[in-house]
């Protein structure tokens, strides 16, 4: 009779290790605000960066925001539409001046973004992005549109390490399955 320890075995846990791994899928992304750009105001060249960048983005629930910036020299708040369209810094929801911010996105809906210094918000340091099946256009945009709520919820991670080369690092999620698998293959080595 064979056992779990035998090089047969080991071959095979390796072989169905190889399939899990090749079968599941990135269901997040990380995504770096601007592009190439970090999180600042924006230059006379590019003064609607964040606008453009927004509009190309298909953001879901369970993807994250990055923002990067010198900590000492900027902060990202998180306002309602009302604040957004009027450069209110006061009462945001959300504070984060770590200069490596994440915004995890964990509902459908509107949010909105403005540097938290004065004076960055008139200059378009501002980010207003959609996610799920939500008009693209709110009463900022248009007359006529859909009112979409003024808060959205979501739960910040302010820690974490600066992405590499690309502006979208896909995060892997293993299910319960996969984790026995690894304990059982591990085990026997």
């Amino acid at each position: 009779m064979a056992t779990y320890r035998s090089p047969r075995f080991q071959f095979l846990y390796a072989f169905q290790l190889l399939m899990l791994i090749h079968q599941t899928k990135v269901l997040c992304y990380q995504y770096k605000v601007g592009d190439l750009d970090a999180w600042g105001i924006p230059t006379s060249a590019n003064p609607n960066v964040y606008a453009n960048w927004a509009k190309y983005q298909s953001l879901k629930i369970g993807d994250s925001l990055l923002f990067l910036y010198p900590p000492s020299q900027d902060s990202v708040i998180q306002v309602t539409m009302q604040s957004y369209n009027n450069c209110n810094l006061t009462d945001p929801i959300l504070y984060m001046n770590n200069g490596n911010s994440l915004f995890n996105i964990t509902s459908e809906g509107a949010f909105y973004f403005t540097s938290g210094v004065e004076g960055h918000c008139e200059k378009k340091q501002k980010l207003h992005i959609t996610v799920g099946n939500v008009s693209a256009y709110s009463p900022a945009y248009g007359p006529g549109a859909s009112s979409l709520p003024d808060t959205s919820p979501s739960y910040p991670t302010v820690f974490g390490s600066i992405p590499s080369a690309s502006s979208s690092s896909p995060l892997l999620k293993l299910s319960p399955s996969t984790f026995l698998f690894f304990a059982l293959f591990i085990g026997t080595i």
